[in-house]
């Protein structure tokens, strides 16, 4: 049988030979596993950056209010390619401004077919397309469509900012004041609505 003493150094020899915590540390941090721990990070940093992006990174000037009719002439100047950037849609005789949905209907987005023109035709056939008519009156869409196109306008109302009217050609532009209630603004008298009177 060992005695006491001999048990001890026996001991204190297997705990020397035991890896430890220094040569632990030494494998973690071996060059490969620098670099990889490198790469992940950085990594996760730029996946990090992607989803946070603030939207001061991408700030548009607050543009001024715009309030009037215009011909389909006129639309096309707001596609998104002018200096101020602004995106003007028509939908069933009525112009909004998009701009905050620049994104989409500006230059490069998935609906810039739409940017600058009358979106009636499209939003109805469920195409992203818009009507080259110098004025599409949408007389041969049916009812389906129509109604389709009436919903369209009605979140177009909730979401964006209300121009004008779009006009047809000949027909006069309505002077707007700063003072005027909107009440253009009510989806009651469209100029749809007003063809079919």
């Amino acid at each position: 049988m060992a005695s006491a003493p001999d048990t001890k150094s026996q001991e204190s020899e297997s705990l020397s030979e035991a890896p430890g915590f220094e040569n632990e540390v030494s494998n973690v941090i071996s060059p490969v596993n620098l670099l990889l721990i490198a790469i992940i990070g950085f990594l996760l940093y730029k996946i990090y950056c992607k989803f946070t992006k603030s939207s001061s990174d991408t700030v548009l000037v607050e543009l001024p209010k715009l309030r009037k009719d215009m011909t389909v002439a006129e639309l096309r100047h707001y596609d998104g390619n002018q200096p101020d950037g602004r995106v003007l849609v028509a939908v069933n005789g009525w112009i909004f401004d998009v701009t905050r949905g620049r994104r989409f209907y500006g230059p490069g987005g998935p609906y810039a077919a739409f940017g600058g023109k009358d979106a009636s035709r499209g939003l109805a056939t469920f195409s992203v397309t818009s009507s080259d008519k110098e004025y599409d009156d949408l007389s041969d869409l049916n009812s389906m469509e129509m109604e389709s196109v009436k919903e369209w306008e009605a979140q177009f109302r909730e979401k964006y900012e209300l121009v004008g009217r779009l006009l047809k050609p000949g027909e006069e532009p309505t002077n707007y004041s700063d003072e005027e209630t909107e009440d253009t603004d009510s989806p009651a008298s469209t100029p749809a609505d007003k063809k079919r009177d």
